[in-house]
């Protein structure tokens, strides 16, 4: 039986399986864009939602895995990868970098080999949900096997008031 996916999911799937995972995509028309679109989606926490963005630090691109409840601190992050400064990036740049657009960067299969940082946060929770390549498709994930296979660094990111 052949599943008839988007090529983006299908380059996730293909990406899991090459870590050794299995990942099963699951597809919400109405779009899981935002963290709480997929949150409300997918009938889960707001924090089981992972925000992959993608920020310059002294003008190297990283990856931070945000929980969805939080806002991601950009000193604490330039901090955390020995930079000074850290900006937002455009979504030209998302795309070249990741190869996925805004709103469904996965946590693998991306088209350059960035730095990843990992929002403890998410390690609360047996399972968060992650894009899987669009707008519409994600699947679920023990935060623990992804921080492992990204070798993504745990390190808090989160915004306080």
């Amino acid at each position: 039986m052949t599943v008839d996916r988007h090529p983006n999911v299908q380059r996730v799937v293909d990406a899991a399986h090459a870590l050794g995972l299995e990942v099963e995509p699951r597809s919400f028309p109405d779009g899981t864009r935002t963290a709480q679109e997929a949150a409300d989606a997918i009938g889960v926490a707001l924090g089981q939602i992972v925000k992959s963005l993608i920020f310059g630090v002294d003008g190297e691109l990283v990856l931070a895995y945000v929980s969805g409840a939080n806002q991601l601190d950009e000193s604490k992050l330039a901090q955390a990868a020995g930079g000074l400064t850290c900006q937002r990036v455009d979504a030209d740049a998302v795309r070249k970098a990741t190869g996925f657009p805004i709103g469904g960067v996965p946590p693998f299969g991306l088209e350059t080999q960035l730095r990843i940082f990992v929002d403890p946060d998410l390690l609360k929770f047996d399972e968060v949900w992650a894009a899987a390549g669009t707008w519409h498709d994600v699947f679920p994930i023990d935060p623990r096997v992804l921080q492992s296979v990204t070798n993504g660094v745990v390190v808090e990111l989160r915004r306080t008031p």
